[in-house]
């Protein structure tokens, strides 16, 4: 039961951290009338390498300095998701759905820079899987690498279909996983320490 709980905790996380990168595939895609098998790509594998390695770097700074708040990490890992949470939540509302985006093949440079920008909640995030055991932290590492190598591939194909539709929508439902996600660590801290 415990084990079927963390992985749909980590699916959940999955698709929470996902949901940026989601969110500018399908921006991209909507620029173009036909699929483009050059952006499928170029989103998918920037954007999932990037929520991996970011998701990875914030992992291991988190066990590096594990030792110096172990009593307060429930704590910290749900500040952090909740602020998350919350700014998806506010930008996936405040953006007009009739925002003009620049319709070309990004070049490298730009990709590196939207995979970054899509990629930093997935650092932060990464802290908070210190309260896993590691073999459990690792697996969701490769799962939010897949899940948005995955969904930042499908998002282009949604774009580029149903152009823009469900854009806001997918970083509102993303912000409000990982306010779940960090309220339930919350409880469960709350719960160990008695």
């Amino acid at each position: 039961m415990k084990i079927a709980l963390i992985i749909v905790q980590i699916i959940l996380l999955s698709l929470a951290l996902a949901a940026d990168a989601f969110s500018v595939s399908i921006v991209k895609g909507a620029c173009y009338k036909k699929k483009s098998i050059k952006l499928i790509l170029y989103c998918g594998l920037f954007f999932g390498i990037s929520q991996g390695l970011m998701s990875l770097i914030g992992y291991l700074l988190g066990t590096f300095i594990m030792k110096y708040i172990d009593a307060y990490d429930h704590i910290i890992a749900f500040v952090i998701l909740v602020a998350l949470g919350v700014k998806m939540i506010v930008e996936g509302a405040k953006k007009k759905k009739d925002e003009e985006e620049k319709c070309d093949i990004p070049s490298i440079p730009t990709m590196l820079l939207l995979a970054l920008a899509t990629s930093l909640d997935a650092l932060a995030a990464g802290l908070s899987l210190t309260v896993m055991q590691s073999m459990y932290a690792y697996i969701a590492i490769g799962s939010i690498t897949i899940v948005t190598l995955g969904l930042s591939m499908v998002g282009v194909i949604i774009g580029v279909l149903f152009n823009k539709k469900f854009k806001n929508k997918a970083e509102i439902i993303g912000g409000i996983i990982l306010v779940l996600i960090g309220i339930k660590i919350l409880v469960e801290g709350i719960i160990n320490l008695n």
